[in-house]
């Protein structure tokens, strides 16, 4: 079953890569985009620190690892998930959505992977080079921190994918749900700065209800900090639960949707 879908993933990927190529100046543009994006973030951070030695319990070396792991975790998410759940309310109103339940595959993964976004693999690149050398500039990090790291990056891709899948689905309720994308956005950018920024309270609820803090914040801190077990399990843990929910919703939103030729 695995190697169907991964089959079918290469087949979407070279489809996109096709597709992208076709307009290639929208191509370049979109990497630069990002990049003029990736430049605002280091600027303000590079810019607070020349003010102050921390931000919460953070140094700027930890800071410019965490804008690395954001970097590229952001850009995972893009090239995978993004734009295909940028498009679920579009495609419920023009009736798209009929035509892919009616095919012989799982519903949610066509939904939510058809359309790679392969410009944004520079973008990804650039993200990595950005994370070595912010790695670089601190000390040695112990091999356990790194296998928390690499357990944790997936984990968070799958909670924030099932939590934005889960606004995006009530498309199929609601028809028009464009204010409430708008609402995922802004408890999205929650995720783009530390953790311990954040009051008690908003730190606890970006690792529960609202699981942005998996984005950068967690992950950093299993590089840079002693591991915390516990919290690295419970985000294992959360993330499996979420994306379990997100399937169990996206089915029950299915059964109360009116098709668009009904």
């Amino acid at each position: 079953m695995l190697l169907k879908y991964l089959r079918l993933y290469r087949a979407f990927f070279k489809a996109s890569f096709v597709a992208d190529l076709e307009y290639r100046a929208n191509f370049i543009t979109r990497i630069f985009t990002d990049i003029f994006w990736y430049l605002a973030q280091i600027i303000t951070f590079e810019t607070l620190y020349r003010h102050m030695d921390k931000i919460g319990d953070w140094s700027l070396p930890q800071t410019r690892v965490f804008l690395g792991v954001l970097f590229v975790v952001d850009a995972i998410y893009m090239i995978v998930f993004h734009d295909n759940l940028d498009q679920i309310s579009e495609r419920v109103r023009k009736g798209e959505l009929d035509l892919l339940l009616a095919k012989p595959v799982n519903s949610q993964f066509m939904l939510s992977t058809q359309r790679v976004s392969t410009a944004l693999f520079g973008n990804l690149m650039i993200g990595m080079s950005w994370l070595i050398y912010s790695l670089s500039q601190i000390p040695t990090l112990p091999l356990l921190n790194y296998f928390w790291f690499l357990a944790l990056i997936p984990a968070g891709l799958v909670a924030i994918y099932s939590v934005r899948f889960g606004f995006c689905t009530m498309s199929l309720l609601f028809t028009r749900a464009e204010n409430i994308q708008y609402m995922w956005f802004q408890i999205y950018k929650l995720g783009m700065r530390p953790d311990s920024i954040y009051f008690p309270w908003v730190r606890f609820l970006l690792v529960t209800v609202l699981p942005v803090g998996f984005v950068a914040s967690i992950p950093s801190r299993a590089l840079m900090e002693p591991a915390n077990h516990a919290l690295f399990l419970w985000v294992i843990l959360w993330s499996c639960i979420l994306l379990y929910l997100s399937h169990r919703w996206w089915n029950w939103c299915l059964k109360h949707y009116s098709s668009a030729s009904s």
